[in-house]
């Protein structure tokens, strides 16, 4: 029997959300410099493919010329990009997660077919491959595979967006068993237009009980009482498809049922803890095509009578982007190695551990989706005002990104409830004590109530980092701390507070993972004798951590303040500032090293 495989790179098995309470180190994980030659060379045909015959096809792709998506997703095909997922059995290629996102990551240039792409190979193919049934993968996971069926995913109501379960669309087994007749309505159905198979989701009696409850259904394009309509006119990501679905008395066979009825949330939840890793490993690769279109318009572009890459302001915008990408591959990459681990020898087949196992790392993947969205954005408002009057004009690249990005923090669960996801995950773990957090904000607490405490003596050229790694970590704690005592129960409720929470928590992990990947090229580049080289990557985790150690601290100052006053606000506040207590980093200085690193390069080259 087959089963799952881990990147080479030996790993500790780490729980999901642990990172707050473990300390881990550059050797427990995987970032991209442990790509494989064979990730490489994925890495490089999908990045060959999306430059030379995606991008070159962009006016098509955004007239909505579906016919020129469909041949580039064939050609797609013909290269094993569609079918990384896929198993062998199916026609597929059954690749690890990391070879999954290596290939969301470098098709993804142009932001319309990457949607599409994205859409079809993941959500629009995975419910099939993990709940179908023998005949059901049989009859269409090879057409998925080759490009002539492209998929679709319809959870998505006008009234239940990210409230999935609220879904009025019905489902209704006929008197004989044989099959279901669905109505309703479906909304902003990303490949609707040009898809050939859909995985609906509907409330549906549950046998031998009065519930309805949320089922999923394969539905192929012309069943009866199924239609698709008109094209929604979007404001980025414009020559993707996206459409309502009709279902007016729509039937289907009841072999089409996909899983159980009443497990449609499983299939639903799973599945978007997927999407959220990948879209992270999108956006990277959309981010680092507009950094290098920004990196080479400065160094052209002439103003005062030198290259506008020679302005400390242009700088730090430069900058600013590829300290973003760093931080974002290594936590991108660090979160996907940590599943693949986790799902290490695991037989493909079982669908209930694998899930089981992915669902470990919720809080991670939403984690990846927030940030990763969020940092997109961040790059595509400095490019285009490095482009500056050009970056707003359609000829220019730079208007593209700005309209594509804003998406991503919609997609996959809005980026607010995916930060109620991060906070309430891990507020539930602590209280059910999977995860011990609340002896950890104990231990915290007595520590704090004894007085200040020597920080621990650390060397190497990253020892300040850790040291504000380590001031993160125990603030994120005092705060979860100080807002649970407030609340107490009730805490789910105070959404701002939770945002907040959730905000420092994804910024202990991604500053973790930025330090760790950069002290870990240092220390293999130090080994092989060129310790200069490894500047960059140490100069990036700076001047990250210095950036977000203020995210953090201002995050912890809006839930004290809001949890607490008198004598008690003042009392929590001298906390805070013990435990926030750092010298600043030179982070103008820092700027221009990695700029001029930039300039040099011509192009983000870590």
């Amino acid at each position: 029997m087959a089963t799952l495989t881990a990147p080479l790179t030996p790993l500790k098995r780490i729980p999901g959300g642990s990172f707050l309470i473990i300390d881990a180190t550059p050797e427990d994980c995987f970032f991209p410099e442990d790509f494989t030659g064979e990730h490489r060379q994925i890495a490089q045909t999908a990045l060959d493919f999306a430059m030379n015959e995606v991008l070159p096809a962009s006016d098509a792709i955004e007239a909505k010329d579906f016919a020129a998506t469909r041949r580039l997703l064939r050609e797609a095909s013909e290269l094993g990009l569609t079918s990384v997922d896929i198993p062998e059995q199916y026609g597929g290629l059954e690749m690890d997660k990391v070879s999954s996102a290596i290939v969301a990551e470098n098709i993804a240039k142009q932001g319309s077919f990457c949607v599409i792409f994205s859409a079809h190979v993941c959500i629009g193919t995975l419910p099939l491959v993990w709940y179908g049934t023998p005949e059901q993968k049989q009859k269409y996971l090879p057409k998925l595979a080759t490009g002539e069926f492209i998929g679709a995913y319809a959870l998505s109501e006008s009234t239940s967006g990210s409230d999935a379960l609220n879904a009025r669309t019905r489902a209704v087994l006929s008197a004989d068993g044989t099959t279901y007749t669905l109505n309703g309505e479906k909304m902003w159905i990303t490949n609707a237009g040009i898809a050939d198979l859909f995985t609906v989701f509907a409330k549906c009696l549950v046998p031998g009980t009065s519930d309805e409850k949320l089922t999923a259904f394969l539905i192929e394009r012309g069943a009866p009482g199924f239609s698709v309509g008109p094209e929604e006119h979007k404001l980025g990501i414009r020559g993707s498809s996206t459409c309502p679905l009709i279902l007016a008395d729509c039937k289907i066979p009841a072999a089409n049922l996909l899983g159980e009825v009443g497990k449609g949330h499983r299939i639903a939840f799973n599945i978007l803890n997927i999407g959220r890793y990948k879209l992270g490993a999108t956006v990277l690769g959309a981010a680092k095509l507009a950094l290098n279109q920004a990196i080479g318009y400065a160094k052209q572009r002439k103003a005062f009578g030198k290259a506008i890459c020679e302005f400390g302001l242009i700088q730090e915008k430069l900058a600013d982007c590829a300290t973003g990408i760093f931080a974002g591959e290594a936590l991108c990459y660090r979160t996907i190695g940590m599943i693949d681990h986790a799902l290490a020898g695991v037989a493909t087949d079982n669908t209930a551990e694998i899930q089981r196992r992915i669902e470990d790392y919720a809080v991670e993947c939403s984690i990846v989706k927030v940030w990763a969205s969020e940092m997109y954005d961040m790059v595509a408002d400095h490019v285009v005002q490095i482009f500056a009057g050009y970056g707003y004009v359609e000829e220019y690249p730079a208007e593209r990104h700005y309209r594509d990005s804003r998406i991503n923090r919609i997609f996959e669960g809005t980026n607010e409830i995916n930060r109620m996801i991060v906070s309430g995950w891990m507020i539930k773990s602590a209280l059910s004590g999977k995860l011990p957090l609340m002896p950890a904000i104990k231990a915290l607490m007595d520590q704090v109530m004894a007085g200040p405490v020597a920080k621990e003596d650390r060397e190497g050229p990253l020892a300040a980092e850790f040291d504000l790694l380590a001031s993160a970590k125990k603030l994120t704690l005092f705060a979860a701390g100080v807002a649970t005592q407030k609340y107490m129960t009730g805490l789910a409720d105070q959404q701002e507070v939770m945002a907040a929470l959730a905000d420092m928590i994804a910024e202990v992990f991604t500053m973790e993972s930025a330090i760790l990947r950069a002290e870990r090229i240092a220390g293999k580049i130090a080994t092989n004798g060129s310790a200069s080289a490894a500047a960059i990557p140490v100069v990036l985790a700076r001047l990250y951590a210095a950036g977000s150690m203020d995210t953090v601290e201002l995050a912890a100052r809006k839930i004290v303040s809001a949890a607490a006053e008198g004598d008690t606000l003042r009392t929590q506040m001298a906390v805070l500032r013990r435990l926030a207590k750092h010298d600043p980093a030179d982070t103008i200085s820092l700027r221009r090293a990695v700029s001029a690193h930039l300039v040099k390069t011509g192009k983000y080259a870590i």
